[in-house]
């Protein structure tokens, strides 16, 4: 019995040893913090995508420097408490660094607490103002709207010249609509448009009536939304069926594929500004929309390729992190390795889904090339693509 047993103990020793040993066994986890439920669930789901098309990727390309990554998911849900639970949780798993949340008012409440277990924080789709401010562990891959949002504004002036009178439409139950809105109406300013009137909406909202007729009275030309996609959808559905012609711009919240079964037919010809085409011309980009593709049976839109570009700039500034220290991140303790990973994010340049980036010592990011896309449907009415325009 007594030898039996030492020989169950000596195979377990052994074999936890070889795990040890082998990076293979031990790969290196990274944390996910995405909505997977609640009303934002859409665009959670599309970063999970893209996250994973990222982790077979760059393990197929050997990971860091020979030791493969995992994933670790969580879920934020919609709210602030979902995306504590979720930091709180993949910190005790110890991930070397968490990509996430979805929104920008979790990475409020859920970013400090990150950046006090000095654990590296990558922003997927936080555009608002102050998030790389929220502490030296905070970055983000997602351009803020004072670099993204203006162009939209540009491309419905080269449209239609004779614009003049813009209504805004903004959630305001929501962190970054209404950040996004107040870059929107200094634009507009700066254009030299007249702001004739501003409406407030709620996410949870399905009828906007009283909205749409305040704009219609007020002989906009132009109507700019920020929202989410349900919302925005719905929205936008509700402006064309009460009779608004004129153009209309959406923020980033309209920037998934996933509003097109919301407002249907009605959504062709919204202008989006975006950080991401899947026409852009680059040797990982077109790599990943062939990934994507064939795992989704879709284009990726700009909520996956931010996610790629998160667990990319991760990869390779942990290989950096090996390069500068010359140890193994598995051979680190944890505090050290998040440590040389949050200094190698910030070093060099990432040729990413998203073109050439660079992530500057406070966090923010520098991207090279922004995109100003048409949504086109398809005759089905419930599917359709987001087509550069020239």
């Amino acid at each position: 019995m007594f030898k039996a047993f030492m020989t169950t103990i000596m195979m377990l020793l052994a074999t936890t040893v070889q795990a040890l040993a082998d990076p293979v066994a031990n790969p290196i986890p990274v944390g996910i913090a995405v909505a997977q439920t609640s009303n934002i669930a859409l665009f959670g789901e599309e970063q999970v995508n893209g996250a994973k098309v990222a982790e077979a990727y760059f393990n197929a390309k050997g990971g860091v420097n020979g030791t493969p990554i995992t994933l670790v998911f969580q879920d934020t849900g919609g709210d602030e408490a979902g995306a504590v639970n979720a930091f709180q949780s993949l910190l005790t798993s110890h991930v070397v660094a968490i990509v996430g949340p979805t929104l920008t008012q979790q990475a409020f409440a859920a970013d400090p607490i990150a950046d006090r277990a000095k654990t590296p924080v990558i922003a997927p789709s936080n555009t608002a103002k102050g998030i790389p401010q929220i502490g030296q562990y905070v970055c983000r891959v997602s351009a803020p709207m004072t670099a993204v949002a203006p162009n939209s504004l540009k491309k419905a002036l080269a449209i239609n010249s004779a614009i003049k009178k813009v209504a805004v439409l903004y959630a305001q139950n929501d962190a970054f609509s209404t950040s996004e809105t107040s870059v929107f109406q200094e634009a507009i300013k700066k254009l030299g448009l007249e702001t004739v009137t501003v409406q407030k909406f709620q996410t949870t909202d399905t009828d906007f009536t009283t909205q749409v007729t305040a704009v219609l009275g007020s002989g906009a030309e132009l109507v700019v939304i920020s929202g989410l996609a349900a919302d925005s959808g719905n929205l936008v559905k509700q402006l064309r069926q009460l009779g608004y012609q004129g153009q209309i711009v959406g923020g980033n919240g309209l920037n998934s594929p996933n509003m097109f079964p919301v407002c249907g037919p009605l959504c062709a010809g919204v202008l989006v500004a975006q950080a991401y085409s899947p026409q852009a011309d680059n040797p990982v980009n077109k790599a990943f929309v062939e990934l994507f593709t064939k795992a989704y049976k879709k284009p990726p839109a700009q909520f996956s390729a931010q996610a790629f570009a998160c667990v990319q700039v991760v990869v390779e500034a942990l290989a950096k992190a090996e390069k500068t220290t010359g140890k193994k991140i598995t051979a680190m303790d944890l505090a050290e390795a998040r440590t040389a990973l949050n200094q190698a994010i910030r070093t060099g340049s990432y040729m990413t889904p998203l073109g050439e980036i660079a992530i500057d010592p406070s966090g923010e990011i520098d991207q090279k090339q922004f995109f100003v896309s048409t949504i086109s449907m398809n005759p089905d009415g419930k599917t359709g693509a987001f087509v550069l325009s020239k």
